[in-house]
């Protein structure tokens, strides 16, 4: 059985790592906050002092982390994991990442004889819990059949995307409707809200009707209870649709939708903190119109 390294046991990796080390596989964890590993460790993990350590000691590695600095850092820094990981290891990159930024560390990985597959995720922190994760992998096939059970105990659904970059393009698009309904569901509640439509009987009506979407299923219980789902914060929000902008630029093609998005995560990060739930972007239109939507018997799932 694979030993398993796993870098970024925050929000996301944490249950990752868990459901893997459950599964029975042999995990090794790092993380720039040791705090964030002691529940991994108390269930069995070894802990690394840095990625180049955990390289020595594993066969397969995942990165989650925050940003495409954080992954180059991980990778190509002082203590980097190229610094150790042997031929024929491999390594996996759960990250929401540039294409361009991923591409280039993998490059670099593939020429010391690293097996490399991008598998950027989305179902959110609870469905990392429950191991019901989607994952879209980009890689070459071969390396994605010897790899992909290592993916399964996280997993709901794995898509094969295609080729290196295709995972993480895969992600940026869905991530992009995911911004923008989380916009527009504020509006649709606050105009019902105003008009007087009962708050729960409008969320019902929504996600019978033509306007449900993911959002609708699995965010409005954050937006009734008020905390607008602090698992994923505006910043990582903001940074995925700066990427998204990115390669949307790479390919001329304007983005009148995603940059509208953009502006109003900009807006609510600006008046409420980077470190807030990404649907506080709700709580940006309550403010202007001056409605609250909190339904306190209603809490998230």
């Amino acid at each position: 059985m694979n030993k398993i390294g796993f870098i970024g046991v925050g929000n996301m990796g944490n249950p990752m790592a868990r459901n893997l080390l459950e599964a029975g596989f042999p995990v090794v964890v790092h993380d720039l906050r040791p705090a964030s590993a002691e529940n991994l460790i108390k269930k069995g993990a070894k802990w690394a002092e840095s990625p180049e350590v955990l390289a020595r000691q594993t066969d397969a590695v995942i990165t989650m982390l925050p940003n495409p600095a954080a992954v180059e850092s991980v990778l190509l820094g002082e203590k980097g994991l190229l610094k150790s990981l042997s031929p024929n290891s491999t390594w996996i990159d759960c990250t929401t990442n540039s294409p361009t930024s991923f591409q280039k560390i993998a490059e670099e990985a593939i020429s010391v004889g690293v097996k490399v597959m991008e598998a950027p995720v989305t179902n959110a922190v609870d469905g990392a819990e429950r191991g019901e994760l989607i994952f879209f992998v980009g890689g070459d096939l071969e390396v994605f059949e010897q790899a992909k059970h290592i993916l399964e105990p996280m997993a709901e659904q794995i898509f094969y995307a295609g080729a290196l970059g295709t995972g993480n393009i895969t992600k940026l698009i869905t991530n992009m409707l995911w911004f923008i309904n989380a916009c527009a569901i504020g509006e649709a509640l606050v105009i019902g809200e105003k008009a007087g439509i009962p708050l729960t009987n409008l969320s019902e009506m929504i996600k019978a009707s033509a306007g449900n979407s993911w959002v609708a299923q699995h965010d409005i219980p954050s937006i009734f209870a008020g905390h607008y789902d602090p698992s994923f914060t505006l910043k990582l929000c903001v940074k995925d649709l700066r990427l998204i902008d990115e390669l949307a630029q790479q390919y001329n093609i304007p983005l009148m939708m995603g940059n509208q998005a953009r502006s109003i995560f900009q807006s609510a990060q600006a008046k409420y903190g980077h470190d807030k739930g990404e649907m506080s972007v709700v709580k940006l239109l309550e403010d202007i119109v001056g409605v609250s939507l909190q339904i306190n018997q209603v809490s998230k799932d």
